[in-house]
């Protein structure tokens, strides 16, 4: 189960259930912490490198209540600061969730499925973007998820008791210890009831996937071009990948920081919405570490659309500066 240790490991589902309302049905929270991201059809962005054609797909914002509890040891006017330096609005934590998207010869590849319109109000816009894009959901011949996260993993198929697939053609892969943790049946001895709603969802969609699931392992070839890279703390079994074509290289950085303008220009703040923060920050300055001196572009899920760009050095931290 990676590096965790197993209280730390149990706290994902704990800082799911805290940082995501998942105590309450996981597919509502209340309207007021909504924020319209790009206009549904405008969220859309392509970028490329090498022969590889890549799109970043927004799927809409949650706007965050602000919480002494969110940054561990950072107060609220520290994060209200740090969000104004970047030039972003500070009256809420505006979290976007962007979805990468790549074009690998005859593959059509997602990292993540987005939230499916089933996590905020304001969400699940990724579908309108990718039509807007030219691109349907039954040409997607592989989704990769990263963790299991609501906001990552709920756009995989219509809400219960439909729970339609929304990419129909696709080969959906997990990984192995991140699998292994949620799918366990004695998660549920050790959490208590009000936080089973994530783990009773993921048990029931899961297997709906039959032969269209499989698992993979850290630091192998998912397919050819596409390699995961391990990247524990978020959760037990995050990841994140390495696409490379020819001398260029991709870095799909999945929830390695969450918003740039707090966790990676402040590498050693520490959210609750990570089970094991400490890690988390090594993990989060090896590869920031990696991709800087490698020069390779990056996208984020939780980085400011359109979420494709450079990382750099900036003082003791870093920054994410966007393609033009």
């Amino acid at each position: 189960m990676s590096n965790l240790t197993r209280r730390n490991a149990l706290l994902t589902a704990a800082c799911a259930g805290a940082a995501f309302g998942l105590p309450r049905p996981v597919s509502f929270v209340e309207a007021a912490l909504a924020q319209k991201g790009p206009e549904a059809g405008k969220g859309f962005r392509p970028f490329k490198f090498g022969k590889v054609q890549g799109f970043i797909l927004n799927d809409g914002v949650w706007e965050k209540p602000h919480d002494p509890g969110f940054i561990k040891d950072v107060s609220v006017e520290d994060t209200k600061a740090a969000l104004a330096a970047a030039g972003i609005a500070n009256d809420v934590v505006p979290i976007p969730f962007n979805v990468t998207l790549v074009k690998l010869g005859n593959e059509t590849v997602l990292f993540d499925a987005g939230t499916g319109g089933q996590f905020q109000p304001t969400a699940g816009a990724m579908i309108a973007n990718m039509a807007a894009a030219g691109i349907k959901p039954e040409r997607i011949t592989r989704v990769i998820v990263s963790h299991f996260h609501p906001d990552h993993v709920f756009g995989l198929m219509s809400k219960a008791p439909d729970n339609t697939p929304t990419f129909p053609n696709a080969v959906v892969y997990v990984p192995s210890n991140e699998f292994k943790f949620w799918m366990d049946e004695s998660i549920f001895t050790k959490l208590p009831e009000k936080q089973h709603g994530l783990p009773k969802r993921l048990q029931a969609m899961f297997p709906l996937l039959k032969d269209k699931l499989k698992q993979y392992e850290w630091d192998t070839e998912i397919i050819p071009g596409i390699r995961s890279i391990a990247a524990p703390g978020h959760t037990p079994g995050h990841t994140a990948f390495h696409v490379a074509s020819g001398n260029e290289q991709l870095m799909v950085l999945s929830d390695t920081t969450n918003m740039p303008a707090l966790f990676a220009k402040h590498p050693n703040w520490h959210g609750v919405i990570d089970a094991d923060p400490v890690l988390s920050e090594a993990t989060r300055r090896k590869l920031f570490d990696r991709v800087v001196a490698d020069k390779a572009l990056v996208t984020g899920y939780h980085f400011p659309f359109p979420a494709v760009g450079k990382i750099v050095t900036d003082g003791a931290g870093y920054t994410f500066v966007p393609v033009a």
